[in-house]
């Protein structure tokens, strides 16, 4: 069951007109999917971070934009680096018929064996994209390691979830692997490795359109 999220239409653009919405707690966000194009609201922070955490990251939310609501998903936010408050949200209108793409945290669980015996866990991926209907998507995978020893490794194939859902990965792909203490030693001490990981890795990625 989706949450309910009061929204408001807006229609000044302005930096100045923005900050001052931010200032009374309010957040600019736009609305797009739907077949009127990208629609420009606002929201109100606390309430926002309400309905997150009720829903969570890939919930739905029912989004009522001046006594008209639709279903939505948040699909990205911006934060600022300084303050570290939400300063910009978009949503996405969603057929709770028809399926979508969104990207899910991967959350290691248990304590591997291997890494009792000395070894060290290495997580090579920490999303991934499914395939699923809105409310067959998942906040989070969680994948339990606990039987992992030292040379193992943990594929997309070995991920475990409902018919409904389908990974968008090839399933020879390393989601983690446990590591002997030598070769752990050489990987941070030797050359840097290529790629990083994200520091918001949670949820969906998705381009969103300019204002």
């Amino acid at each position: 069951m989706s949450n309910v999220l009061a929204a408001k239409e807006r229609s000044e653009f302005k930096n100045s007109t923005l900050r001052a919405l931010r200032e009374r707690g309010e957040i600019p966000a736009v609305v797009y999917g739907n077949q009127n194009g990208t629609q420009s609201i606002t929201v109100n922070n606390g309430e926002l971070i309400r309905t997150i955490k009720e829903v969570g990251r890939n919930g739905i939310i029912s989004l009522d934009v001046n006594g008209s609501a639709k279903n939505v998903m948040l699909t990205d936010y911006q934060v600022d680096p300084l303050k570290r408050d939400i300063y910009h949200v978009d949503f996405l209108v969603v057929n709770m018929d028809t399926e979508l793409q969104a990207q899910v945290r991967i959350n290691l669980v248990g304590d591997s064996k291997g890494v009792k015996d000395g070894g060290v866990i290495q997580q090579s991926l920490h999303e991934v994209t499914v395939s699923a209907k809105p409310n067959d998507i998942p906040e989070v995978i969680d994948v339990d390691i606990t039987e992992l020893q030292v040379g193992d490794t943990l594929y997309v194939s070995d991920l475990k979830l409902s018919g409904s859902i389908t990974v968008e990965h090839e399933g020879e792909e390393v989601v983690a692997s446990v590591l002997a203490p030598r070769v752990e030693e050489e990987i941070s001490t030797g050359e840097q490795q290529d790629g990083g990981i994200p520091e918001n890795v949670e949820g969906r990625e998705t381009e969103a359109p300019e204002e």
